[in-house]
């Protein structure tokens, strides 16, 4: 037990989820034992022969319930446990034999770094018998954190972890199965735990002999629809929340300082910046927004920064005030009246494809105007600021 003072000195267990892996389960508590005693095996409602394996054991800790519920409720009953024993941090292993206990070294050597982490065990997914589904499903869950969290890491799957259990024990879940591997690591990003990971070895072993609980249908499924959840509450909430807290007040007054009262561009190059930003921030060409305003921004020697920066002025909040404003607009100018009384109407084919086209139409007339009135904001600003900040250097 020869990381039984690291495991004590950081109040870290080890956790073992099984479900009918009677097979290999008495060796990876074995493995385990030769790291640390700290050992809490979650019998997930097996049906095989664990319950007289784990029977045979005296110096570990076993959580057991009969009805099989998930790898989700079984990490999350682990937690549970192992925070009542006074641990805080647990390492989880699955019980199939893919992980290696001497990799528990990569795990202790973060949490002396950074004690309330949550390391996932990343994979080399390259080894030998790897299945294409893994490769697949990883990739996918991958793109998908990203998505989420802005941030990224290369194996979302591993249940190879080390998890900060006292300060997840601030959160709520409702995954109960395989997604709740995926939404831990998003719900944990989100509030502030750092996420990382750390190269682990791993084992699989051929076709024949490979036993797996994961349900291609269901699971996948259940997966889809919980990124579906995250994905919206990212857009609407945690990604301009992040990119608010970002711009402290301190960051914009740099911002406004460093680009515009301290540029050596004039004024009406400043401005052009600024309302061509605005322009492409609400026209709508989703998707290619960026690409076409640096392109134009470069082909008019505009500031590119500035460019960039005032057209995120469709961020996700403002984003329905925005579309909003361009079908009203529309509206007003190919129908002579408010949107509102063509709501009012039955929704067809054709009522659609016309408030469509009127709010495309709406959308373009309403980014010149917002472009325009941007751009002469800015210009009688710059006026005033500017010429101070001259006088007062003078």
């Amino acid at each position: 037990m020869e990381l039984q003072p690291a495991f004590e000195k950081y109040k870290c267990c080890v956790i073992i989820p099984t479900y009918n892996n009677a097979g290999t389960l008495a060796a990876v508590i074995e493995g385990v034992k030769n790291y640390t005693s700290n050992i809490l095996v979650v019998n997930d409602g097996a049906t095989d022969e664990t319950s007289q394996i784990l029977a045979t054991y005296s110096d570990i800790e076993v959580v057991a319930y009969a009805d099989n519920q998930g790898k989700g409720y079984a990490l999350r009953q682990g937690f549970q446990a192992a925070l009542e024993l006074g641990y805080e941090r647990a390492i989880t292993i699955d019980s199939d034999g893919q992980h290696y206990p001497h990799n528990f070294h990569q795990f202790i050597a973060f949490m002396e770094e950074e004690a309330d982490a949550l390391v996932v065990g990343a994979r080399n997914m390259k080894v030998e018998n790897v299945p294409n589904k893994s490769n697949f499903g990883n990739k996918f869950s991958n793109f998908w954190y990203y998505v989420e969290t802005g941030d990224k890491l290369s194996d979302t799957q591993s249940g190879y972890r080390l998890y900060p259990i006292k300060a997840l024990s601030k959160l709520s879940f409702f995954g109960n199965k395989f997604e709740f591997e995926v939404e831990v690591l998003v719900r944990a990003n989100w509030a502030g735990i750092q996420v990382s990971e750390v190269p682990v070895e791993v084992y699989y072993p051929k076709q024949e002999e490979r036993i797996s609980h994961f349900r291609p249908g269901p699971d996948f499924f259940r997966i889809s629809v919980l990124n579906t959840i995250l994905t919206t509450l990212a857009l609407l909430w945690y990604r301009p929340v992040k990119i608010i807290q970002a711009f402290s007040w301190q960051k914009v007054r740099d911002f406004f300082r460093e680009n515009l009262l301290e540029s050596q561009e004039s004024n009406v190059r400043l401005s052009a910046a600024i309302g061509f930003g605005l322009f492409m921030g609400v026209v709508p060409v989703w998707g290619f927004q960026m690409l076409i305003a640096l392109f134009l921004a470069h082909l008019g020697k505009l500031n590119k920064v500035l460019v960039i920066a005032f057209s995120n002025v469709s961020v996700p909040p403002m984003m329905p005030l925005l579309i909003f404003a361009s079908i009203q607009t529309g509206s007003l100018i190919v129908d002579g009246k408010p949107a509102a009384l063509i709501f009012s109407t039955s929704l067809t084919v054709e009522s659609i494809s016309h408030l469509t086209g009127v709010y495309f139409f709406g959308a373009t007339v309403f980014a010149a105007l917002l472009g325009i009135s941007g751009m002469v904001v800015a210009m009688l600003t710059l006026m005033v600021f500017r010429k101070k900040r001259i006088s007062i250097a003078k």
